[in-house]
Parts: C-alpha cells; sequence; structure tokens
C-alpha cells in the first residue's frame, strides 16, 4: 500500500510540475525565442533586364549566364551517359539555343535543389500539340518536368508545360505566347534506396511556373517514361538533362542552390 501510495503521489508531482512549466503565467517572450544555429547569410539575386527575372543568389552554383555552355556537355539521348563532348548549342545573345546535335547534361551532378531557369519556345508557332516548342527539364538526368508550348495548344494533359511527364498534371495552364519569356523554379529532394536498390522514399518535387503554383510537393513514381510505366532505378546524386526535341527552344539565367 505504501508502494501504490509513493508512486501516485510521485506522478502526481511530476504531473503538477509540468503544467507549472507551461502555465502561461509562468512564461516569458524569452521562453520561446531560439537564437542557435543562426542562418548562412545569402545576399539574394538583383532585377536585370538581360534576364527577365532576377540573376542567381550568392550561394548558387550558376550554369548559364548568357556566356558561354562550359558547364555543360554534349548528351546522346535523355539518360545520363559518361559523355565529355563539348555541347554544340549555339549561344547568341546571352541565350542558349537546343539543337538537334545532341541533348544538354550538366557536368556536376546534384542531389537535394532549387533550380531556377528560364525557356522561350520559338516566336513562329510550327506544329501543334507536342511538336510545338518541345524540350523538358530531367532532373537528375531521369525525371522529366515538361517544356512545351500550351498556350492555345491543346495535348494531352499528364504531357503539358508543367507536369511531371506521364506522371503528374499540373495544378494550372500559366503559359504565355509563344516566344515570351518564361520561367520555372523548382523545390527537389532525391529519392533514397536500400543498399539493394528498393526504393525507401520517392523522389518529391514543388514547381513554380512563371510563378504559379503547378506541382505541390509531388511524389516522384520513377523514371519518366515515354512507353510504358515509371521505372525505380536506385541512383545517389545525378545531373541535369536539357532535352533536344527537335525544336529550337532558349534557355536562359540557369542555376541551382544545393539544399
Amino acid at each position: 500500500m505504501k508502494k501504490t501510495t509513493s508512486t501516485l503521489f510521485l506522478s502526481f508531482a511530476a504531473t503538477t510540475l509540468a503544467f507549472a512549466q507551461l502555465e502561461p503565467a509562468k512564461q516569458t517572450p524569452q521562453s520561446s525565442e531560439i537564437w542557435e544555429p543562426v542562418p548562412p547569410i545569402v545576399t539574394p539575386g538583383v532585377f536585370s533586364a538581360n534576364t527577365a527575372g532576377t540573376t542567381a543568389p550568392s550561394d548558387a552554383v550558376v550554369l548559364f549566364d548568357g556566356k558561354n555552355a562550359d558547364a555543360w556537355v554534349a548528351n546522346k539521348g535523355y539518360n545520363p551517359t559518361n559523355s565529355t563532348a563539348p555541347l554544340q548549342w549555339p549561344v547568341r545573345d546571352g541565350v542558349m539555343y537546343s539543337s538537334k546535335t545532341s541533348s544538354a547534361m550538366t557536368k556536376q551532378q546534384f542531389g537535394d535543389m532549387q533550380l531556377h531557369l528560364e525557356f522561350q519556345t520559338p516566336s513562329k508557332v510550327e506544329g501543334n500539340g507536342q511538336g510545338r516548342g518541345n524540350s523538358g527539364v530531367f532532373l537528375q538526368g531521369r525525371y522529366e518536368v515538361q517544356v512545351l508550348d500550351n498556350y492555345e495548344n491543346p495535348t494531352y494533359v499528364n504531357g503539358m508545360v508543367g507536369s511531371i511527364y506521364k506522371q503528374a498534371i499540373p495544378l494550372a495552364n500559366p503559359s504565355r505566347k509563344p516566344g515570351e519569356w518564361q520561367s520555372y523554379d523548382i523545390i527537389y529532394t532525391q529519392p533514397k534506396f536500400s543498399k539493394s536498390g528498393v526504393m525507401l522514399e520517392p523522389a518529391y518535387v514543388t514547381v513554380l511556373l512563371n510563378g504559379v503554383l503547378v506541382q505541390n510537393h509531388v511524389a516522384i513514381k520513377g523514371t519518366t517514361e515515354y512507353i510504358g510505366y515509371p521505372k525505380q532505378v536506385a541512383h545517389d546524386k545525378g545531373p541535369l538533362i536539357l532535352q533536344d526535341h527537335g525544336n529550337p527552344v532558349g534557355f536562359r539565367n540557369i542555376w541551382v542552390r544545393e539544399l
């Protein structure tokens, strides 16, 4: 009996102490202040007429600033390879244009990241559906965020601009007119795999097209296949690939913040 009474007393005392610690009257403004760790200082980009938006922030990896394509190599196809061939995409007036010679692949590999890029579909409209202003941004060389001229140009909705190709339909279509500059801001976390290659957690992506949310923390099911269903292929960091799809799509102001 004494043991039970003692136990009850200690439990009551602990509960009373906990409520006393949480009682608003006992709190001060300082009770809920956190001072460390202090976030690093990042100098934001500034508006520039040459980039139709902002320049890269101070901690970004600049992949294309309008001067040259030195950060890129030529890649045959849309899957990452070990290519070291120089990229032959023409650079004119601060813009890098997709060319039928190859796709463009970054030399650097990335995992979790914030990606910004701007693209321009041709002002002269040719073709329709998937044949009009088609390109793509392959995250880690495997997961495509579609680039397409979808201004008054219908196509299958899981393949339109702002889609995760053949997987996730965009929440909206904020496309600008052909020839006008458009922007992607993408937040991406890479998938996690076991040692045996089993996917433990999918990749997630949030996409803003022209400042409008079109993908909200969407799980990527696997590779974005043209024919068939997603494949889960174990990998670590990977490159960015800009697709050449036979249309002269322009790119500029490309940068990544590694997360």
